[in-house]
């Protein structure tokens, strides 16, 4: 089983207006809303490609029941833990010509529902994945990450960790199977400007040397490279097709890939795969569907 952990789901409430201004009421021409959170977005890309997962993390309020309900609409399978007090956050996205954000905080679980949430990673089993995707809200330990990681490291669980920054770093030590930073985070992880091909594999190697045992980069329009644990490198392109959005490309990677390893335990496939998620989304308006991502595949 693949297990997706969400310390922070949320409903993503897009409005669209001709344009906004401050200090006046403004009238939209157009709402929607999605369920949001990064792991999230990986239980669903691997559910257009048939693969089981089940989505862990915090839920509270309506807002709470509403994630769960879609989910269980979108045939993913949700065993999240019940917060008592506050409600799931709801992030709002204006978009009149260009698009801001309010990303809220969401809600504070407690000592005990923090428990609940280890009691349930020490059931993941040998063969199992567990997939760590997105930042620590700032009411949670900031080493959550890493506490989950040592209570799994004595069973031979696959792990990947999408994350940036000091949150990354601080992964490392555990070997998660798999970690996906872009160039940008690499600049920012070791101060320094990451752009050629030489710059980029040394900054991944360096990744290796403190532990992560794959490490794919993502090159934006120049397509993705992974680092593999064999000592080779694969390379994938990208198609030069009218980009919707870039929102949720990378979760789809990830997705595709681990979907990939699984099906096939190649590292090519596995990588072909996961950019065919990624660009397949990129193409999309929201996430991508079971019929463009076999689309793009076959066309790469």
């Amino acid at each position: 089983m693949i297990y997706t952990l969400t310390l922070n789901p949320s409903i993503d409430y897009v409005v669209e207006l001709d344009r906004f201004s401050s200090g006046i009421t403004n009238r939209s021409n157009h709402e929607e809303y999605y369920v949001g959170g990064k792991g999230i977005n990986v239980s669903y890309i691997l559910s257009q490609l048939k693969t089981e997962s089940t989505a862990l993390g915090f839920i509270a309020g309506f807002t709470g029941n509403e994630i769960e309900h879609r989910l269980g609409d979108m045939g993913i399978c949700s065993d999240f833990i019940r917060l008592k007090n506050g409600i799931s956050r709801i992030n709002i996205k204006l978009r009149a010509g260009e698009e801001s954000e309010i990303n809220c905080q969401g809600p504070s679980p407690d000592d005990e529902e923090i428990s609940l949430l280890m009691e349930k990673i020490d059931r993941i089993s040998d063969g199992d994945t567990l997939i760590l995707a997105g930042s620590v809200p700032k009411t949670t330990s900031a080493d959550i990450y890493e506490i989950i990681l040592g209570r799994v490291a004595d069973k031979n669980i696959r792990t990947v960790v999408d994350a940036a920054g000091q949150l990354l770093l601080s992964c490392l030590h555990c070997r998660p199977f798999l970690i996906k930073p872009n160039r940008q985070e690499l600049s920012e992880l070791f101060c320094r400007d990451v752009r050629t091909e030489q710059e980029t594999e040394e900054c991944a190697h360096e990744l290796m040397y403190l532990g992560a045992q794959n490490v794919i980069v993502s090159l934006g329009a120049d397509g993705a490279v992974l680092f593999a644990d064999n000592g080779k490198t694969y390379h994938s392109g990208v198609l030069h097709d009218r980009v919707i959005g870039t929102v949720g490309s990378g979760d789809s990677m990830v997705a595709g890939f681990v979907a990939g390893y699984q099906q096939q335990q190649d590292y090519e496939y596995a990588l072909k795969l996961g950019t065919a998620c990624a660009n397949a989304t990129a193409f999309s308006n929201g996430l991508a569907s079971r019929e463009k991502i076999d689309e793009i595949f076959n066309r790469l």
